[in-house]
């Protein structure tokens, strides 16, 4: 899933590939291991962890998933430094979502992407970076060749504000305003929400 160069209100954009791991790694890092530990592995985790990833830490499963092209995100970078990701894949890379049995009592039309998972530094939240990032996903996938893009952000009751270490895939509100139509409810604080991307050919040339 290569494209080239890609900035979002002056943030460079680029995959997470072997390239980029030590920038990710560091992030992760700086946060120990994200989401308790996690390294955005929880997603690729269906039905069951298999033997390999039992044998091995998040990091390490994390780390061979991205030599091997098995998991895909955009970094965002500060200068040279990681401050955000935006997870995404399709629905064979990242099976294991949260309400996956609601999700697909209600799938009318299977996704080509979805994004699952948003993590920003912590010096970096509450300025827009989570948006950022989703945007910097949406133009990997439109190089990657575009299509029915869905994700599950928190569905947050009006005048309802909660800390943003808690908030996994930011918030519908956020979503509609990166153009997201609004589909469904999934379990009792998320919602599924899609948006279609038009494929970038430029990125191909």
């Amino acid at each position: 899933m290569d494209a080239r160069d890609v900035v979002v209100d002056g943030f460079r954009i680029q995959p997470l590939s072997p390239l980029t791991w030590d920038a990710f790694a560091d992030l992760a890092e700086r946060h120990n291991g994200v989401w308790g530990g996690c390294w955005c592995t929880y997603f690729h985790l269906y039905p069951e962890p298999d033997e390999e990833f039992r044998a091995l830490d998040h990091r390490e499963f994390k780390r061979r998933l991205v030599e091997a092209g098995r998991t895909h995100a955009a970094l965002v970078f500060d200068g040279d430094v990681a401050v955000a990701w935006a997870q995404f894949g399709t629905v064979d890379e990242l099976q294991n979502i949260h309400h996956r049995k609601e999700w697909e009592r209600g799938l009318e039309r299977r996704p080509d992407f979805r994004i699952t998972c948003l993590f920003v530094d912590r010096d970096h939240r509450r300025s827009g970076m989570a948006s950022v990032a989703v945007r910097g996903a949406l133009a990997l996938i439109a190089a990657a060749g575009g299509g029915l893009v869905e994700s599950y952000p928190h569905d947050l009751p009006v005048g309802k504000k909660t800390s943003a270490s808690f908030l996994y895939n930011a918030t519908r509100t956020m979503y509609e305003e990166l153009g997201f139509t609004y589909q469904r409810p999934k379990g009792k604080g998320n919602c599924v929400m899609t948006t279609e991307v038009v494929a970038d050919t430029s990125a191909a040339s």
